[in-house]
Order: structure tokens, then sequence, then C-alpha cells
């Protein structure tokens, strides 16, 4: 009698017995009179050995075979310690071929990862057969399972929220969806369940949590997905930042004990205010496994007759780079150069503690004893500077900078992962054509009283929002919700939202709160990118089983395509030409 056995429970207990395998053809060899088969499913690889030397151009791999046999033990010079069933292979007395597979397949299984993204992209079906993906989809469906466990085992209840809404202020462009009932209507999908998650809250749910799906027309990148993406969703009642800082640490140190190779800092993590976040690594996403830190240099030019530094942000740091050729330089600068700035300026420390450079002749003795001094340079090392006008372009050209030159030289631990919370952010911020708007979500709390609001200038006023931040990548954005419909009156007003726009806008909120709203705040890593992280992937579409593309194409179903004229006539859509 013939045992039906999954590939992976093969081993040497089962020698004499006879079972019955299935999977797909991994390998055909042929040994001088003796072929061997290799077959895979999700659990393991076994040998097969037959002598129908037929098979050797009839059976393609990628085939999916039943087998019918008797374990046997292997020659000891055949033995495979790397998989479980290497001490054994499993002689033929009958197979069947399923389904066959073309011959020519468009990418090798097991060196996947090697093939050009597109072809993999659009083959996925075969690209998740790999040992790798195979790995990843595990590590998803677990990470998931303890996610959900641990929750739960914090007194927080799943609610699954809608998927067809209306369009939010979460600051990327919607999805929209047209309704065939209601002409000239459309639903979105959600960027996240901010307004739902925050109505639980007024529903009595007081701890809140899902894996949720959230949709964004962004452009992608590669840390960022086109499309839809997952994050782990939380909101907590009569909750603090402090509160939410809690549960986040202990979900990530769960998580990260469990499943992640890499030593990672544990709680509680650094909290640095957003404003010496952009000081000193010119990012509010700073990868702190990077020892470099920046310093203000407006005071050392403060009189400078010095144009490119005169009246403007100045920012730069020291670092000893003595060992690196004129090229690593002139890399840096055309970096610069590509992102904006007028140039790089850097000089080097000489044995007698002056600079040399191309910029020392424009600025004073002075100016380089108190550059020397402010970026605590030594003899040997370098000093970077960059300047400019706009001070959000500075940090910005600095802290690329910053990331160059430590990738440069080395100084990056890749096998560690360096958490910490960025805090205090801005409420507002200046678009690029000068008018004010929401820095984050405009549900949030600010730092300042009700009625010290109309006193201060919008720019100066905090919030308390907060991002969870680990090698340079966002991995979680939270707040402390405003719960005060005036507050939110007045912070929208300043954006030049009317009350009446607000009521059509976001009247479920609006009302909830006149309804007796418990304080809430909360937060939402990102469940891709906490994969990433865990596994060093470096490509957020690797760690997703059917992804868009670059161009955010569906290259395995083919999408988007076109609409019908039937099909846009009952949404009573026109095209533009």
């Amino acid at each position: 009698m013939y045992r039906t056995m999954m590939l992976g429970e093969v081993d040497e207990k089962l020698i004499g017995q006879k079972v019955k395998l299935a999977g797909w053809v991994k390998t055909v060899r042929d040994h001088g009179g003796i072929v061997f088969i290799d077959i895979r499913d999700k659990s393991g690889v076994v040998q097969l050995t037959t002598h129908d030397d037929s098979l050797l151009t009839s059976l393609a791999r990628e085939s999916v075979i039943s087998v019918y046999g008797k374990v046997v033990l292997r020659d000891e010079e055949t033995i495979n310690k790397a998989l479980k069933s290497g001490r054994v292979e499993v002689e033929i007395e009958n197979m069947e071929i399923l389904s066959k597979s073309k011959h020519m397949l468009p990418l090798d299984i097991d060196e996947s990862y090697k093939t050009n993204e597109e072809v993999r992209l659009k083959y996925r079906y075969l690209d998740l057969r790999s040992d790798r993906m195979q790995k990843m989809l595990k590590l998803r469906d677990d990470v998931a399972f303890e996610t959900r466990a641990f929750l739960r085992g914090m007194g927080f209840t799943e609610v699954n929220t809608p998927i067809l809404t209306v369009p939010s202020p979460e600051g990327a462009r919607d999805y929209l969806v047209p309704s065939r009932v209601h002409k000239g209507k459309f639903y979105a999908l959600p960027q996240a369940p901010q307004q739902f998650k925050q109505l639980l809250m007024c529903s009595g749910v007081d701890k809140y949590f899902q894996i949720a799906p959230c949709f964004r027309d962004e452009d992608p990148r590669a840390d960022r997905l086109a499309g839809d993406f997952y994050q782990i969703d939380l909101e907590m009642s009569f909750a603090e930042q402090e509160d939410v800082f809690i549960v986040v640490e202990k979900l990530i140190d769960n998580l990260f004990s469990k499943f992640s190779k890499f030593s990672y800092g544990h709680a509680p993590f650094k909290k640095i205010p957003y404003k010496e976040a952009m000081e000193k690594y010119g990012t509010d996403k700073p990868d702190l496994r990077n020892p470099i830190v920046m310093t203000g240099l407006e005071d050392v030019f403060k009189n400078t007759t010095f144009k490119a530094f005169k009246d403007r942000t100045v920012e730069g740091f020291s670092i000893n780079a003595n060992d690196k050729p004129r090229s690593f330089f002139e890399k840096l600068q055309n970096i610069m150069l590509d992102e904006g700035a007028e140039g790089l300026a850097w000089v080097r420390v000489q044995e007698d503690g002056s600079l040399k450079g191309p910029i020392v002749k424009f600025i004073t003795e002075k100016e380089c004893k108190d550059l020397i001094k402010k970026t605590k340079a030594k003899v040997g090392d370098d000093i970077f500077v960059i300047a400019d006008e706009n001070a959000k372009k500075c940090y910005k050209l600095a802290g690329r900078l910053r990331s160059e030159v430590g990738e440069g030289l080395n100084l990056i631990d890749k096998s560690k992962i360096e958490f910490c919370w960025i805090v205090d952010f801005p409420m507002f911020e200046l678009s690029d054509d000068g008018k004010l708007e929401f820095c984050h979500n405009p549900f949030n709390k600010p730092k300042v009283a009700k009625e010290d609001l109309e006193k201060c200038d919008p720019l100066d006023i905090l919030a308390y929002q907060y991002d969870l931040v680990a090698n340079g990548y966002e991995i979680a954005s939270g707040a402390v919700r405003n719960i005060d419909k005036d507050i939110m009156l007045k912070l929208f007003e300043m954006v030049g939202y009317g009350e009446d726009e607000i009521k059509s806008r976001f009247g479920a909120l609006y009302t909830a709160f006149q309804y007796g709203a418990p304080p809430h705040a909360g937060v939402a890593p990102g469940f891709e990118r906490l994969l990433m992280l865990m596994t060093g992937i470096t490509n957020i579409r690797d760690v997703v089983p059917f992804p868009m593309n670059s161009k955010a194409q569906d290259v395995l179903m083919g999408g988007p395509i076109e609409a019908s004229d039937r099909q846009l006539k009952e949404l009573h859509i026109k095209l533009r030409q």
C-alpha cells in the first residue's frame, strides 16, 4: 500500500516503504543508464530514479507529475546533506504526468532573482515557485499571524473598514471609482482608514487594529509600491503619545526577535525632534547607522564676504576621507550639482592646523578656525560644506551628501537596524507655490492651547505627530488626534477651508466629535516596509506576491486596460481626446 506524502516528509525513516508523491519537476539528469529526477513542492525536494531514458526528452522541467515508488537508501557518494531527504531516493514504479510544461522556460526558477524584473513580474507564478519567494510568502503569513496574535493579546479588536469610501486628505492622489447608480459621482479607494478608525474610537472600540489595504496613486520607488499596500493600522482611546510608543516598540521587538536575522536597538527607541533631525541629518528619515552628524555653520559665516555662504543656510560636517582619490570628491560635487546645488565646498585640515582647499582664499583666517572648531575637525579630516538660500533645500542637499559620504566611506553597518522616533513635526508647511498646507494629517492635535492658536505664526505650530524611522525608511506614521471641533475649524480655516466645506468633506468626524469623543491616538506601521527591514531586501516589490512594476503597470494581468464604450456609458463617463 502506498502512503501519500509531502516531499518534505520523506527521509530515511521511510526506507523500504512505498510512497505516492507529487510535485514539479526541478531537474532531469542522465547518469549512464539511470535517469535522476528531482521533484519539488513547497515542503522540500526528493530525488527519483528510473531506467526509462525516454524521460530525458519527454519530461520538461516544471511539469507536474505524480509518482508511485519505493524509498531506498542512496549510495554513500550521492548523499546530499543539504536536503532533508538527501540520504534517500525513490525508485519509480509508476509515474503520471499531470500537467506538461513547455521545454523553454522564460526564467530559471532557482535563480529567478537574477532575471529582468519585467520578466519576473510577467511570469510571477513561476518566480513565486523559487525557494526565495516561497520563503517570502511564508514570512508574510507568519508576520501577519504573529501581529494579530500579539495585538489581540494586548486587548485590540480587529475591525475591517470599507474599501469603497470618499476622497481623503492623506496627501497623495486618490484612486477614484465612478458610481453607476449616482451619475457624475465617485467613490475613492482609501489611502488609509484614517476617518473610520477615529470613528471607531467614537463608537466605543477602545483599541482597534487591522492589517489594512491602502490605495495611493503615487509614483513607485524602491521603497514605495504603486497602487496598493498594507499597513498595520492601530488606534487607541484614552491614549497619549507615549502609550502608542510602548505598544509599537513591544510589537517591533516581538516581530524582529522572531523573524529578523539583524541586530537592532531595543526599546525605548531614541526620540528626535523634527527640527533637530533636519539640522543634524538633513532628513526626517535619518539612517542612524551613519555616524556623520551635520552642524549649522551660519554663525561661522554670519559676517562673511564670501557670496556662496553670505545670508544663507549653511550646513557642514568633518570626516576623514584622506585615503580617497580626487575622483571621490568630484563625484560628490557632481551629485550635488545634479540635485540643484550651486556647488560643494570641501577643505582639508593640514598638519599645522590650517585649511587647504579652493574656498580658503575667499574666507578669513578667523572663519577657518571657527569652521574647524564648529565641525570638530582634526588634522587630516575633510570638511564638507553646502549652502543655499532656501533652508529646506539646504537640508535636503546636506542629507544627500551625508548619505553619499557614509556609503562611499563604508561607514554604515549593514548588519544593524537602528530605530528612532521623529517627533514634534510642524503642523503646517508651505507648498512650492507658497500656500499654507498641512504638513501631515489635518486631524492631528496641535501642541498649542486653543486660545493661543490665533496668536501663533502657523509655521511655528508643532503637532503631536510622530514617525517611526529605521535605516533611512519611514516605517510608521501616527499622531495624537484632535477631538475639539473648534480647534478643527480653526486649523482648517488657516489653510483656506470654511466650515461648510469641512462639513461636506469630513462631515462624519465633524459630527461625531459633537457627541462625546474620547481622546485617542494611533499609528500605522507599513507592513511591506517591516518585511523589507526584517529581510534586508532593498526592493519593496520583492516582498509582495503580485506587485505592479516601476511604471505602475500590472504586467501579469495586463493592467491598466481601456474600458469598453458600454462600460463608460454605464458609468456616465466620456473620455476627453
